[in-house]
């Protein structure tokens, strides 16, 4: 690749993510139109195994042996099983989309706590200022979002949800970055589609009603979710610190507001759109920070 080509795509590629990443929380609503959660992501997970195969049959990627396969079924169980669980359930339990965006705001900062303790990553007090900032900000984004739900399982959800992903990124960076993303994410999709399968069995109707909203959010998490968005998150987990990737997760509930009110008329007011500001403000600190110690 021609080197200014490849500067771009590095530069262009954490806004990408960013964008790609927050329509999950959109999808995911359009999708529970038709059936359940668990049935949802058994579906999802079933059909991005297939699409998956179909590219390694082009491709011939090298298989993860060994431990490689056992890694790979522990990081799928967390990012994709854990975490797409803890959305959709919660979600399916009435717990707002604000509340469900709120989460990835958390997680930069325990990332940064274990990766600090696990991973012998520096965090440097500039850093800490931009997690903070950052933080702050997706405070004042979801600041007059209702935060209550219908059930207390919602909530123990979403909280799964933020462990699954933060763990499952620091895993990821830790034992699985020279693993073929095509062929190790066949296994980590199909262990958790194999999960979701036997939940659905034993706790949903699994009911199925094709409607439009149901369509769209299949093809789309297929193809640029869980191909598109989960390679581009892990090509990131191999080039950057765990504490860099994580900062980008204070844009989602930003973006996700965004995204909201153009397409449901969300109101954003001058707070949540300071609040942006404020979350791109302390991702950029972050990475800055990061650049300079190196």
């Amino acid at each position: 690749m021609n080197p200014a080509n490849e500067s771009l795509s590095v530069r262009a590629a954490p806004a990408l993510f960013v964008v790609l990443w927050s329509t999950g929380f959109i999808v995911t609503k359009l999708a529970l139109q038709g059936t359940q959660p668990l049935t949802w992501l058994a579906m999802r997970m079933g059909v991005t195994v297939c699409l998956l195969l179909v590219i390694a049959a082009v491709t011939r990627p090298a298989w993860p042996r060994g431990w490689q396969i056992f890694h790979s079924v522990v990081a799928g169980l967390l990012v994709q099983c854990v975490y797409l669980a803890g959305v959709t359930l919660a979600i399916g339990h009435a717990i707002p989309a604000g509340l469900s965006a709120l989460m990835p705001g958390l997680q930069p900062i325990l990332t940064s706590t274990l990766a600090s303790r696990f991973l012998g990553e520096r965090v440097t007090p500039l850093q800490w200022a931009g997690l903070l900032l950052g933080l702050v900000g997706v405070m004042f984004v979801m600041h007059d979002r209702t935060l209550t739900g219908q059930a207390g399982w919602g909530w123990v959800a979403s909280v799964a949800s933020l462990f699954g992903i933060t763990l499952g990124t620091l895993y990821q960076k830790r034992f699985c970055g020279g693993i073929d993303w095509r062929a190790g994410n066949i296994v980590q999709f199909g262990a958790s589609g194999l999960c979701f399968v036997i939940g659905a069995l034993l706790f949903e109707p699994m009911t199925v009603t094709l409607v439009p909203g149901l369509v769209f959010a299949l093809c789309w998490a297929t193809l640029v979710l869980s191909v598109g968005s989960i390679a581009l998150l892990y090509w990131l987990i191999r080039r950057s610190g765990a504490t860099q990737v994580a900062s980008l997760f204070y844009l989602v509930p930003a973006v996700t507001a965004a995204m909201a009110f153009a397409l449901f008329g969300e109101r954003l007011d001058a707070l949540a759109l300071g609040g942006m500001v404020l979350c791109a403000a302390g991702v950029v600190i972050v990475n800055r920070a990061a650049a300079a110690s190196t």
